[in-house]
């Protein structure tokens, strides 16, 4: 059916033009997977880590998990914790600024006149992150598209828009926002549904119409009639196939009446969780990020019985050991949300396959810092879990001040997006980082 024939046949029919894109025949749902699905999850945490009570001793198979990342015991030979990563941007910002917007991006900041720590002013991020990278690159093969590509979930993410708060860009100066609301989030996921619901209505309602208009119609105008006819037809089986369809399962809509502030970060995380599990499940996309507050985050942690800031707290010098335990218990909680999401993929079977979705699925947990009190950008957390990419797992490994650009590389490659650089091209002259 022609765009010229729609129109007619809405305008004969008194129906408003809305309804165009729902009569193009387009499916309303993503194609079904084909092959192997590989997905990426990155999730960041903010103000560094504690070093004594987060890296492993011990190099290779056989090690053990502190204090920090003992949470992510159950999927010890999923895991792959990855020391020595530095963010060796350099440039415009300070090391919060940099920490964030270089993360994903691997690359300088532009100039600017956001004003940073120690009087160090930047601007965005002057190229795109690897989460949009590998987006693009999948959205570009029929094999692989799916309804939204990526998905930005934030949890207490503040209501601006700066280097401390993205680290998400679809390319130079073009920072992506993240969803921090569930109920946005839900909007954003299954919104459209209501809206073939609707349409389903106005199907039924056209059937008649159209056969009294085909009775009355001259032969050429019966043959375009038939058209929409056959359309409608096509139009009505797609909607019913997706009703159908394994993969259209539609979650209950997160709890009312939340109010999204500090003390409901614990409870806003799962239903942030709960959702990118089911986007992921319906095959709305294979990429996302997920990020917790920001760059400098400051959240209460009251649920864990600490009352100060997690940015103030994080600058508190080594000696002071009260600080340093609530640190360790705030990294301790941030790691058991890791846990919490690699156990719910580990719980969901895989819609199209063998296995469960944590087979397909690697969850790459990083920060922007080493270590909050000195601002470090050398020794990044960066730990995965999963099997999503084929990585060799079950292992501790160091290097000695890699750049992540190397990492982000080795990233791609296992997307099948085997660029030669990604970011800064100086940083990536010895290669993705071999992690098979």
């Amino acid at each position: 059916m022609t765009l010229q024939h729609r129109r007619d046949f809405l305008r004969k029919l008194g129906l408003s033009a809305a309804l165009l894109p729902l009569l193009s025949g387009a499916r309303l749902g993503a194609e079904s997977p084909t092959g192997r699905p590989r997905r990426v999850i990155f999730l960041f945490t903010p103000n560094g880590t504690v070093p004594p009570a987060f890296w492993p001793d011990e190099e290779g198979a056989d090690f053990r998990l502190k204090p920090i990342l003992r949470p992510l015991a159950p999927f010890k030979d999923r895991l792959l914790t990855l020391k020595g990563i530095s963010n060796s941007v350099r440039g415009d910002g300070d090391s919060h600024m940099r920490g964030m917007s270089c993360l994903l991006t691997g690359i300088e900041l532009f100039p600017g006149n956001i004003m940073g720590g120690g009087g160090a002013p930047a601007g965005w991020a002057s190229g795109p992150s690897l989460d949009q990278e590998l987006a693009r690159h999948l959205q570009s093969q029929p094999a692989t598209r799916t309804r939204l590509g990526s998905l930005e979930i934030g949890v207490a993410v503040p209501n601006r828009a700066d280097p401390w708060t993205r680290w998400s860009y679809l390319g130079p100066n073009q920072p992506v926002a993240p969803i921090s609301s569930p109920y946005a989030l839900f909007d954003r996921l299954y919104g459209s549904n209501k809206d073939a619901e609707s349409l389903v209505s106005v199907l039924d309602g056209l059937r008649g119409d159209l056969a009294t208009a085909s009775r009355a119609a001259d032969p050429a105008d019966r043959d375009t009639l038939d058209r929409h006819a056959t359309a409608l037809r096509a139009l009505e089986r797609d909607l019913r196939d997706q009703s159908k369809a394994a993969a259209l399962k539609i979650p209950q809509p997160p709890k009312a009446g939340l109010a999204l502030e500090n003390d409901a970060i614990p409870e806003v995380t799962r239903m942030q969780t709960e959702l990118l599990i089911s986007a992921f499940a319906n095959d709305m996309a294979r990429v996302a990020t997920f990020q917790f507050t920001n760059s400098v985050g400051n959240a209460r942690m009251r649920w864990l019985g600490v009352e100060e800031g997690h940015h103030e707290l994080s600058h508190d010098p080594d000696l002071n050991t009260g600080s340093v335990e609530k640190l360790t218990k705030i990294n301790t909680w941030l790691a058991e949300q890791v846990a919490h999401l690699a156990k719910r993929l580990q719980e969901t079977p895989e819609p199209a396959g063998q296995g469960n979705m944590l087979d397909h699925t690697t969850i790459v947990w990083t920060n922007e810092l080493g270590k909050g009190n000195s601002h470090t950008l050398e020794d990044i957390p960066f730990v995965l879990v999963g099997g999503g990419l084929g990585f060799r797992t079950g292992r501790s490994l160091r290097y000695k001040r890699a750049p992540h650009n190397r990492l982000l590389l080795s990233l791609a490659h296992a997307f099948g997006r085997t660029v030669p650089t990604f970011g800064n091209p100086r940083l990536c002259v010895d290669g993705p980082l071999n992690l098979a």
